[in-house]
């Protein structure tokens, strides 16, 4: 689905009003009795007899929002690929939609698991005893959150470290060095669910991705273009459409800025998108779901505690902008407005003598 904007109800509207002035000037031109919309003097309104409308609509005070509802896909998130780091053979493997949560097994290579902890920095280095640094604190705070202690969680590997490593390494069945090997553990944001295997046991370990995972908590993804960035702002709440017609409350958890290669020739440029990542608070209403196709509304604007009208109550008048018909028992005057913001069939309106609960004609 498209997205739609509440602009375009604007630009519409406008086209209709314009055409409604020209029908006027055309039935006066006529030696009809209809005259051309317009204002004496310039002031607020011109009372007099008229012909009143064919039907009528209250000036409401209330809240109005903008909002664009554009195509998004629930599942897990992006996924990751995992390549080992370990050379020998793929021993071991978990099978798709698995958890695998901190402390345990996410592979295995020679009969020996491949841990999986919890972090942003890769392991990119052997771990001993001397050597400093953020992936040591982030090795050791993995040790403690695991129930490991006699150590100092910092970012200096000791001989405590050490010490606490072997009994991690025997609890694991691995020979008990005290030294971490580069590959012995993959890090991840949190827990992971396995979307994809994509290797198989025997196979030679390195080289290659053997498996895929994402998050373990369901998302929706939306790619936006660059020019509805207002849309996107962190922490906005959003509306989800599921496939069986319920809805979902979210909010947008993150923002990332994305090239789309062309996949048309070399003629085709490359795009730039904004890929959205939506929270969805309650996990639990939305069933066994794992993947499906959704509807997300944004809210752009909302303009709180204002008048309104139908947007068929607008006439363009003769002196330029727009203005609507008061209905006072068996009268009506014109009153020029101010438009605002459009939605839902309603527009925003400001005016002199305006006020909730007036009545207004309504075009046809």
């Amino acid at each position: 689905m498209a997205a739609r904007s509440e602009a375009r109800t604007a630009m519409s509207v406008r086209k209709r009003g314009r055409a409604l002035l020209v029908a006027g000037v055309a039935v006066a031109a006529a030696g009809g009795t209809a005259a051309a919309v317009t204002l004496d003097g310039g002031d607020s309104g011109t009372a007099g007899a008229s012909t009143l409308p064919p039907a009528t609509a209250q000036v409401q005070r209330s809240t109005l929002t903008d909002t664009e509802t554009v195509d998004g896909t629930l599942g897990y998130g992006t996924e990751t690929a995992v390549t080992p780091r370990l050379r020998g053979t793929v021993t071991w493997l978990p099978s798709a939609g698995s958890t695998v949560k901190r402390g345990q097994r996410l592979y295995g290579v020679d009969d020996t698991p491949v841990v999986l902890l919890r972090g942003t920095l890769p392991s990119y280095r052997p771990l001993a005893p001397g050597v400093e640094g953020a992936d040591v604190k982030q090795f050791e705070q993995n040790l403690a959150a695991l129930g490991y202690d006699g150590f100092t969680v910092d970012d200096e590997y000791s001989d405590s470290t050490a010490d606490a490593v072997r009994e991690w390494q025997e609890d694991l069945g691995i020979e008990e060095t005290g030294t971490v090997e580069v590959g012995r553990v993959a890090y991840a944001a949190g827990d992971v669910r396995i979307y994809e295997v994509g290797g198989q046991v025997g196979d030679a370990a390195g080289g290659q991705a053997v498996l895929s995972y994402t998050g373990t908590t369901r998302v929706v993804t939306v790619d936006l273009d660059v020019d509805q960035q207002r849309l996107a702002g962190k922490g906005t709440a959003v509306s989800v459409t599921l496939p069986d017609g319920r809805t979902a409350q979210g909010k947008v958890a993150a923002v990332e800025t994305v090239i789309e290669l062309g996949g048309g020739g070399q003629e085709q440029e490359p795009e730039t998108k904004l890929e959205v990542t939506v929270s969805l608070a309650d996990q639990k209403g939305l069933g066994t779901l794992d993947q499906a196709a959704v509807d997300v509304s944004f809210t752009a604007e909302k303009r709180e505690n204002v008048l309104s009208v139908p947007v068929a109550a607008l006439l363009a008048l003769a002196e330029g902008g727009y203005g609507v018909q008061v209905v006072e028992g068996a009268t009506t005057r014109i009153v020029p407005v101010e438009t605002g913001m459009f939605s839902g069939g309603r527009v925003e309106v400001t005016g002199d003598g305006l006020a909730e609960g007036m009545t207004v004609g309504v075009a046809s």
